[in-house]
């Protein structure tokens, strides 16, 4: 998302952040293919989670399987950092001034997200 310092009709409001909902969407195919994978190595993951806990299977199991998320989460998170870097935050670069400025608000802020949680 990007934070712009103005408000306008393509934009909103998202925890309190003002973000530009009208930004072009640019994913970089091989990057987009990788994701999506991931998204299904996760998402078969999570349901592995699911049956384990109906089943009532041994907690170590469960918790090691839930680690394997976190560490997917993470591959993804990597890929999504990438695209940004390589489409919007190269445009918001050139494009300098407020666009330069809100690039960095944005990384700097995804990084404090990165690091407050765990």
């Amino acid at each position: 998302m990007l934070a712009l310092p103005v408000r306008s009709e393509d934009n909103d409001t998202h925890r309190g952040y003002l973000v530009q909902t009208g930004y072009p969407d640019v994913v970089i195919d091989d990057i987009k293919k990788r994701a999506l994978h991931r998204t299904k190595i996760i998402e078969g993951q999570l349901r592995g989670i699911e049956k384990m806990i109906e089943n009532e299977d041994y907690c170590v199991d469960i918790i090691t399987l839930s680690l394997a998320v976190q560490k997917s989460l993470g591959s993804l998170n990597k890929l999504l950092v990438e695209n940004h870097l390589r489409t919007h935050v190269t445009e918001m670069y050139e494009a300098g001034g407020d666009q330069r400025d809100a690039a960095v608000a944005e990384l700097l802020r995804i990084f404090e997200l990165s690091n407050n949680r765990g």
